[in-house]
């Protein structure tokens, strides 16, 4: 119980630590691009999914963690990662970036944290079940791609490692954007924990290495799985309610740690300041917490337990759930960003072609 304890709460904090200090936040890069038409985040997605691929797939060869064989529902991963991807756009963050945000004090993020969890226990366990088994039960496939595709796992994990080699040297080799820099405050290793920033490969980099870290650290206490949010989650609820401690197991302690390394990464940088949103932003992060809550739930996973570990895995699970989080992002994105940015344009184009049309009356 005390290695549980003790290594949950270190992988958590050192990812939490991380994602606050670098922004990694998948909802910002999904979105980005189909608003910016940037891929830079989502590169570095690919860039933490080959790090953990490529060592996952040496720690089951070498027999010191399992990864096991499941089936997974098509119709609840493309609907649950649909929703999902809308619930991270009016949340303001995925699974993970709430979790953070809440770290630094915004009263958004914990209202979307807090409803996201209740949300997961009441559909996994609780009065949304129902909908959850009608949803799954139809179509469920085996979730390895190695197998359906009757080829070895690591031509797989080579394919993604060329692919991902690929785009980001073509990344790298764009002209760079001159960044405006802030005056260094602080120097040594303050600097680099609290001040500095980082590319986000370099992010990406740390990310997958910590998402390999938690393949063996939960092994070792009987939880054959990597990184995962929105079951521990669902759990912590489900215990603060029934006060089973069968359900406090290594990812509970996980995401106590990503909260906490959020925190104290938030404090040591001074971005610490809690922060009351405006009524639309409360209303769209609890709209958002919701169907978070619902959708990670009849998907399987979130952006970390799809989007991050069982695409490490080659699970199909991971990469369908992926591809329809990411649809659902550019679908809400429309409506948050895109529609009212048009109307915008319009709007201002309407007034130039009014006042021109005065100009030549005058």
């Amino acid at each position: 119980m005390v290695w549980m304890i003790i290594s949950g709460l270190i992988v958590g904090v050192l990812l939490g630590f991380v994602m606050q200090r670098t922004r990694f936040c998948l909802a910002g890069g999904f979105r980005d691009m189909y608003v910016q038409k940037s891929n830079k985040m989502f590169y570095a997605l690919l860039v933490a999914i080959t790090v953990q691929s490529i060592g996952l797939f040496i720690l089951t060869s070498l027999g010191l963690v399992n990864v096991p064989a499941h089936t997974f529902p098509i119709v609840g991963t493309v609907i649950g990662s649909f929703v999902f991807g809308i619930g991270i756009v009016l949340a303001g963050g995925c699974a993970t970036g709430t979790y953070y945000r809440a770290g630094e004090g915004l009263i958004g993020s914990w209202i979307a944290l807090i409803l996201y969890a209740l949300t997961s226990a009441m559909t996994k366990t609780g009065i949304l079940s129902p909908v959850l088994k009608v949803i799954n039960q139809p179509t469920n496939e085996n979730a390895s791609m190695a197998d359906t595709l009757h080829i070895p796992n690591w031509i797989l994990v080579i394919l993604i490692t060329i692919i991902t080699l690929i785009l980001v040297t073509k990344t790298l080799k764009k002209p760079k954007v001159a960044v405006p820099k802030l005056k260094q405050k602080y120097t040594g290793l303050r600097h680099y924990l609290f001040e500095r920033r980082y590319h986000p490969f370099v992010a990406a980099i740390a990310v997958g290495l910590i998402a390999l870290l938690a393949w063996p650290m939960s092994s070792s206490t009987g939880r054959d799985y990597g990184l995962g949010i929105t079951t521990p989650s669902a759990n912590i609820v489900n215990f603060l309610i029934t006060g089973n401690t069968q359900l406090i197991d290594w990812g509970a302690f996980l995401v106590v740690g990503i909260f906490l390394g959020s925190y104290i990464a938030a404090k040591g940088s001074k971005e610490f300041k809690w922060r009351l949103p405006d009524k639309k932003t409360i209303r769209n992060s609890a709209i958002g917490g919701i169907l978070m809550g619902f959708g990670a739930s009849v998907a399987g996973g979130c952006s970390i337990g799809n989007g991050l570990v069982e695409t490490a895995t080659m699970s199909w699970q991971g990469w369908i759930g992926l591809g329809s989080m990411i649809l659902g992002v550019w679908f809400m994105s429309y409506f948050i960003f895109i529609k009212p940015m048009k109307q915008l344009q319009q709007s201002t184009k309407k007034q130039q072609t009014t006042v021109k049309q005065q100009t030549q009356t005058t």
